[in-house]
């Protein structure tokens, strides 16, 4: 913003702490700064309170007590314009909003400079957000969900603070084997975090209504409402803005083995030689048809763009997500290329400051002038660019401890299991996870880090590190030695265990004995055992049942 025009507003605002409002008259404001966007907000108000009811006045200041307090604060601010020329003569609406305090200052104003003389007023700051941008900061679960939804997860943790309302059923209400939050503070990433990279990734749309304080979820913007038709005579100025537009094409890459797919993606403006490859690693073409609609989606260019700067507060006040028009009407070129569109809102940034700011000044009074400044970035009703915060992307993957899920033979039967995906048909393990109540998630049956002539599934309860990705897992490496298995260090032996339990399988196993190599093999069924025991110098074949 660059141009400071005078206009007389009221600004009404209350705080409430711990349950208790405390409203703030407009003639005690002393400043203000608001950035609104069409994901949430972001502001400061200044404001002067009397206490000299000690030196027989009738003022008190109430807030003191509860400002002090670190209990969580809420804002109600209201703007509005005071006068009007326009004809016929309308009554102004305010801009109205809802946030919660994240930070709080106060100085004290003596009656002179003496060091015991009284306090006669305070000035109070207060520094405020909307509420998922103040509380998912600060919120870094580590949490894992196995059949839920992804609206689910948002349900739980959203805190009772926060309202939420859902129109994105295609992606928030799928039912996934596995959702998983790895977000613990020293990895980056905070709930809000998490929630701005899934809307991202799916090309989501994060839409806050700053007078209720609430957000929605949709799948696409909103296009409910009649355009609100704006007055050129409250506008100082109007810029038309053209963003960068994208000269890169893309590549989506599947690397896998059998069936690699490379799928090139271009557009009008795209020039030849440059592009942004995406490497994918995945046997489901599903997944990878998915990318691809993703990629070709990121490609759509930005449309023109509106920055209107105001000499005054409009009359009837908007927020992000309102339509508008700038019609003939209205006093506008009907030759400007805005003339015949529709735009929406995307950000509304407006400050003032008191032209009278003496601690005695304008106390009490329904209104006040300020040096004023606001400005608007408008886009066009169907600009498909969905304007988020910057954010951090969680990192993955996690790492956690599981055992092996097996429902072949006796739970003392150390078996393994081909599970099948139901909606995949790969064929995978089963893993339970302790740490999170013994949900079991599907991890890749591969020979992870085997060479593929040795096949040796996990076997039930055996203890594994599982990846946790946020929506796969897969078996890392394996964690402990099977029982019976460790040898002794002085043989320098090594053994292969194989079977169900120590007393139905078979074992090989070389040792050293007198410093020369032993080789055993051995097969056990209860009592029946058979052993080929080759030694320096001797062969030992021998079948025998073991007596009780």
């Amino acid at each position: 913003m660059h141009g400071t025009f005078e206009d007389r507003l009221a600004v009404s605002m209350t705080l409430t702490i711990g349950g208790k409002a405390h409203v703030i008259p407009p003639g005690n404001i002393r400043s203000f700064a608001l950035e609104l966007h069409g994901w949430g907000l972001e502001g400061r108000v200044e404001f002067i309170l009397t206490d000299n009811k000690a030196l027989g006045g009738k003022q008190k200041d109430t807030l003191l007590p509860d400002f002090l307090k670190p209990d969580l604060a809420e804002v109600s601010l209201e703007v509005c314009a005071v006068h009007t020329d326009l004809r016929p003569r309308q009554k102004p609406t305010p801009l109205k909003l809802k946030a919660l305090v994240s930070s709080k200052a106060l100085v004290e104003l003596p009656a002179s400079s003496a060091p015991d003389a009284p306090l006669l007023h305070r000035r109070y700051t207060v520094h405020f957000l909307d509420a998922a941008r103040l509380l998912w900061r600060q919120h870094h679960p580590c949490a894992l969900y196995t059949q839920k939804t992804l609206q689910d997860v948002l349900e739980e943790h959203k805190g009772e603070k926060i309202s939420l309302s859902y129109d994105w059923d295609a992606v928030l209400g799928v039912a996934h084997p596995l959702l998983f939050l790895g977000l613990e503070r020293e990895a980056g990433a905070s709930f809000y975090d998490f929630v701005l990279w899934c809307l991202d990734r799916h090309r989501g749309v994060l839409a806050y209504d700053a007078e209720k304080g609430s957000y929605s979820l949709l799948g696409a913007k909103a296009e409910a409402g009649t355009p609100l038709e704006l007055e050129a005579r409250e506008v100082a100025s109007l810029e038309v803005l053209l963003p960068e537009v994208l000269r890169h094409g893309a590549t989506v890459l599947n690397a896998v083995a059998e069936g690699p797919k490379r799928q090139s993606l271009t557009h009008a403006q795209a020039v030849a030689g440059l592009r942004q490859d995406v490497l994918l690693c995945t046997p489901l073409a599903d997944a990878v048809q998915a990318r691809v609609d993703q990629e070709q989606d990121r490609l759509q260019a930005r449309g023109m763009e509106l920055e209107l700067e105001w000499r005054r507060m409009p009359v009837e006040a908007f927020a992000p997500g309102a339509l508008v028009k700038l019609p003939p009407g209205k006093g506008w070129n009907p030759a400007s290329v805005a003339a015949q569109d529709t735009f929406r809102v995307r950000t509304l940034r407006l400050s003032g400051q008191a032209r009278e700011t003496g601690p005695d000044s304008n106390l009490s009074a329904p209104d006040a002038g300020f040096h004023f400044q606001m400005s608007t970035r408008l886009e066009r009703q169907d600009e498909p660019h969905v304007d988020l915060p910057a954010y951090t992307p969680p990192r993955y993957p996690r790492h956690v401890e599981g055992v092996l899920v097996s429902e072949v033979g006796e739970e003392k039967h150390e078996t393994w299991q081909v599970y099948s995906e139901e909606k995949t048909s790969m064929d995978c393990y089963r893993v339970k996870l302790p740490i999170w109540d013994d949900q079991v998630v599907s991890a890749p049956f591969n020979p992870s880090l085997l060479p593929g002539h040795f096949y040796f599934p996990s076997y039930k309860n055996e203890r594994v590190l599982v990846a946790l990705d946020f929506q796969k897992a897969w078996v890392k490496r394996f964690l402990d030695w099977r029982a019976g298995a460790r040898l002794p260090q002085e043989s320098q032996g090594v053994q292969l265990l194989m079977g169900k339990t120590p007393t139905s399988g078979a074992t090989l196993q070389q040792t050293y004995e007198d410093d020369k190599p032993v080789l055993l093999l051995r097969r056990t069924n209860e009592k029946d055992t058979g052993v080929i025991h080759l030694r320096e110098g001797a062969l030992r074949i021998q079948v025998r049942e073991e007596q009780d």
